[in-house]
């Protein structure tokens, strides 16, 4: 970059088209909440026919072109930002150094030359005509003595102060060049496809777009306060209420994960974050599998008879090429499976009780999801379900209509106060029933995060009466909810709720720091759970461990629903035995079936079962 474009570049130029960008955004999100929260959910409300099925998937995907401008506008701003604030730095430096010549009798020329006057050393016979010097950006040890002592030298003592002044101007429009290098193919490239259409590719070129945008905008970002290492809710909430609307949103825009993670934050700034990482690893998932689907082998080959060694005619048998890609079809396809369950709550909820909100995402592994349905930030009653042995990313559709089915229950139970219902899979749960569940280590993990997210909910929702909230676990779930509670004595949880529990890692009710009667559990006759053997606490000698046990012992402690236990117990049905049902475990999976529903919606609305 030349002297003179950098001199007439002006920064602000560039923030001011960020704001615009800024702006633009958030007209599409404001457009994309209209279209999901009134127009979309009116539709599904009073309306039903083809006509208005088809008319809904044309809003889906409006909604969609909305939510991907949404996001690239912000990625685009916090790009403008970053430029503007890199060519800033050099700028400044440029000024200065020109201001510095000037006071010191130099004048730089049009072209970035410093003109120096005459001058006179001490004991010279004369003064020695003044001259131009350019800079040369970068010095070396080796350049800057040589420079030194060629001023040194000189017979004009002005020489030296204008060949200093003259590589600051050489520095800084060196930093302007590289910082336009550096900016100029990350900008280009943020543009779409000229189409209507919002694709997988489209998402993973806003997730390519924004890596490229983070690592460039370094020193842009510094400037923003990051979040407090100790990721305490309080803690969170009052760094995001110190930064400007500015910083909030480029901070979201280029960490989208980490700002959906933080408890504390408002759900619905939660929510627009995490939707953006959900969009983002949806849409991987959708160019992996599509591309997968390109590399199909030949499905079939002639049969081979074993026993004649010849082709049996007319008969075919999968290739071995095609079992295995299949097979890799299936996983991809299964990686999809919790992520299109969570979408399709955005796309076919009919109220604003009812609206899910996803405050916590990542689909990778097991995967991860936290959703809400109903804001917790203004619900009376906030009610987190942790699911046990078994629970994973791709099988939480299940999961959700459980959350679903007992929000609406409990806002029928109690119209005059709203409940937010969330199902917090936000641990790797167990995948062994005989292995993995009856050991500890999966609740050891969950309980410290489990403690902060409900923190959170209480952080992030002001109501003056205050929150109820009740921490609902199933099967192992509820060792992970009585491992937060007994470890947490301040915890705001008013209510506790173990179902088909294998224990809760205490042995009265009294250890989880609530009042006893607030304390409920219930597990049906015929769950598997009743006939789980409780694990060695003493596995040098089990036989005589076992003998010592009473019959109220199961795997993690004194059953819940045990008189010993100190809690309130509530009736369930009987269940069925597995072989009676199309379940494997269908009493195990009972809980939020007609009366065992109706009486959890009694406890967390602040009543009896």
């Amino acid at each position: 970059m030349d002297y003179a474009t950098l001199k007439a570049f002006k920064p602000s130029e560039f923030e001011e088209a960020a704001d615009g960008y800024r702006t633009m955004g958030n007209s599409a999100q404001a457009a994309r909440e209209h279209l999901e929260n009134a127009v979309a959910t009116g539709m599904r409300k009073s309306l039903t026919g083809e006509a208005v099925e088809a008319a809904q998937k044309q809003l889906q995907a409006l909604a969609k072109n909305f939510h991907y401008t949404q996001t690239e506008c912000g990625v685009i701003s916090t790009a403008l930002n970053g430029f503007a604030y890199d060519m800033a730095a050099a700028k400044r430096k440029l000024e200065a150094a020109i201001a510095d010549a000037q006071a010191d009798g130099c004048r730089v020329n049009d072209d970035g030359s410093v003109a120096f006057p005459a001058g006179q050393k001490p004991g010279a016979e004369k003064a020695t005509e003044g001259g131009t010097v350019t800079g040369s950006a970068g010095g070396t040890e080796t350049s800057d003595a040589l420079e030194r002592q060629a001023a040194s030298i000189h017979p004009n003592p002005n020489y030296g102060k204008a060949m200093g002044y003259a590589n600051r101007i050489a520095d800084a429009l060196k930093e302007a060049t590289d910082a336009d290098a550096k900016w100029e193919p990350k900008i280009r490239a943020l543009k779409a496809d000229d189409d209507l259409t919002v694709s997988g590719s489209d998402w993973t070129d806003v997730t390519a777009d924004t890596d490229g945008v983070r690592g460039a905008a370094d020193a842009y970002l510094h400037t923003i306060k990051p979040p407090p290492k100790n990721d305490w809710p309080q803690d969170n909430a009052n760094w995001w209420n110190g930064l400007t609307e500015e910083q909030r949103e480029d901070y979201v825009s280029m960490h989208p994960a980490s700002i959906g993670a933080l408890d504390g934050l408002p759900s619905a700034v939660r929510d627009d974050a995490n939707r953006i990482v959900l969009a983002e690893q949806r849409g991987a998932k959708q160019v992996e599998y599509d591309a997968w689907l390109k590399k199909e082998p030949e499905h079939y080959r002639p049969y081979i008879s074993p026993i004649t060694g010849r082709e049996v005619k007319g008969a075919m048998v999968p290739t071995d090429e095609w079992k295995k890609w299949e097979e890799k079809r299936k996983e991809i396809e299964n990686g999809s499976k919790g992520m299109d369950a969570i979408q399709k709550r955005f796309d076919s909820y009919t109220s604003e009780s009812s609206r899910p909100y996803l405050l916590g995402f990542d689909g990778k592994d097991m995967g991860r999801a936290i959703v809400s349905i109903g804001n917790p930030d203004t619900a009376d009653n906030v009610v987190t379900y942790v699911p046990g042995t078994f629970a994973e990313l791709k099988s939480i559709d299940g999961d959700i209509g459980r959350a679903e089915r007992l929000q609406a229950q409990a806002e029928a139970t109690d119209p005059t106060k709203s409940t937010a219902s969330i199902v917090w899979l936000g641990y790797d749960a167990p995948q062994g029933i005989a292995t993995d569940a009856t050991e500890t280590k999966w609740a050891d993990n969950a309980k410290e995060p489990l403690g902060n997210f409900i923190q959170g909910i209480e952080e992030a929702n002001h109501r003056e009466s205050g929150v109820n909230q009740t921490l609902l676990g199933h099967s192992y779930g509820s060792l992970v909810v009585g491992e937060t509670m007994s470890m947490h004595i301040d915890l705001p949880v008013d209510n506790a709720i173990m179902v088909g529990s294998p224990g809760v890692g205490v042995d009265h009710a009294k250890d989880l720091n609530i009042p006893p009667d607030r304390v409920f559990a219930a597990t049906s006759d015929h769950d598997l759970i009743n006939l789980a053997p409780p694990v060695a606490r003493d596995p040098l000698s089990p036989k005589a461990w076992w003998d010592s046990v009473d019959d109220h012992t199961i795997v993690h402690g004194t059953d819940p629903t045990s008189e010993d236990f100190g809690g309130q117990v509530f009736e369930v049905p009987d269940g069925k035995w597995p072989g009676e049902g199309l379940e494997m475990m269908p009493a195990h999976s009972q809980y939020w079936d007609n009366k065992p529903l109706r009486s959890l919606a009694g406890i967390v609305t602040g009543g009896k079962p």
